[in-house]
């Protein structure tokens, strides 16, 4: 029926998609770089016209959205393999899902 909704459909509902990319970059213990996650959606969203560096374009929402998702304890943010304070992540951090 229609009304049987998959996990995976409820996430893209509630989530803007730069969200979305975010929790499926980290699925299965994955590690991504913000700049990993803005060359995914670049890659989706890509037009023949769009040079090599659209991925630039996504890097700020990536950024923003992981810090909000981290404050809000949907992922964690890491840095040298340890979690930080979202408050803290500045520069270069690795993103993953929240550990148990």
């Amino acid at each position: 029926t229609m009304n049987e909704n998959t996990e995976e459909e409820k996430v893209v509902k509630m989530d803007d998609p730069v969200v979305v990319s975010i929790m499926i970059a980290v699925q299965g213990g994955n590690t991504p770089t913000v700049q990993d996650v803005a060359r995914q959606i670049a890659d989706e969203k890509k037009k023949p016209k769009d040079g090599p560096d659209l991925w630039r374009r996504y890097m700020k929402a990536v950024k923003q959205q992981a810090i909000h998702m981290a404050r809000a304890g949907r992922i964690e943010i890491i840095r040298k393999g340890e979690a930080i304070d979202p408050r803290e992540a500045k520069g270069l951090f690795r993103l993953r899902s929240k550990q148990d």
